[in-house]
């Protein structure tokens, strides 16, 4: 097992899918893995299926149509027996093939897109779960080695400066274009890979959320290399 994981205080390490989904969120830990060596070939997947824009979703009828070898029937029945404990569990997985996220290139001192460390938000109790079967994983960070974007002086004048409403409705104007989800690492933090075939669970931020949500990001793709992410 990675030590890496183990060893870090943010991570909750589980051993089945019930353990992942049953297990709370305590203390510093607002991130679940279920840690997995996988068998299978799921470059041949990859390779095989066509990238109709920079996010291809991939429905369980895609994978069921490609002509595979054993190491590739493998990887799929992985794929879809994941999809199916997900659903089954009441989530709504979506599997992506990936060559890129969208930029955001609206201001030039704060970033907003999802290669900036950032958290997720629900009215509703929920998780977020993924799951990289191929390419660049995710990465997460502790929230004590990352500042929220909105409380550093500089940036925080300078949306100031951009809010036109009534200084009582800043907040709001925050929450609203979703700036005040967005973080910036401490100086020298190394933030954790995620790593290729586990199942994450990250805590979100919702009303009944007893920690805080996890802080993460999406990596900088490897030229030339696609992702495979399962996500819901």
């Amino acid at each position: 097992m990675n030590p890496t994981f183990s060893d870090n205080s943010q991570i909750g390490m589980v051993a089945t899918f019930s353990e992942l989904v049953h297990t709370d969120f305590k203390g510093e830990t607002n991130a679940l893995c279920w840690f997995r060596n996988l068998e299978g070939d799921f470059a041949a997947i990859v390779n095989q299926l066509q990238l109709k824009e920079n996010i291809t979703k991939v429905s369980p009828q895609d994978l069921l149509a490609l002509q595979l070898s054993q190491k590739g029937s493998i990887a799929r029945e992985i794929i879809l027996n994941d999809w199916r404990l997900l659903t089954d569990f009441g989530a709504s997985p979506s599997l992506n093939l990936l060559k890129c996220y969208e930029r955001d290139e609206d201001f030039d001192f704060i970033s907003t897109d999802v290669y900036s460390y950032h958290v997720d938000r629900s009215p509703i109790t929920t998780d977020t779960f993924l799951c990289t079967y191929h390419g660049a994983a995710s990465e997460i960070i502790t929230n004590k080695q990352a500042v929220q974007k909105v409380q550093i002086p500089e940036i925080r004048e300078q949306l100031k400066a951009l809010h036109s409403g009534d200084s009582a409705e800043f907040e709001d104007f925050l929450k609203d274009n979703y700036f005040d989800l967005h973080y910036q690492s401490l100086p020298n933090k190394t933030p954790t890979n995620l790593g290729v075939g586990h199942l994450w669970r990250l805590a979100v931020d919702h009303p009944k959320q007893q920690v805080l949500p996890c802080i993460h990001r999406a990596p900088v793709e490897k030229e030339g290399e696609y992702r495979l992410l399962l996500i819901c």
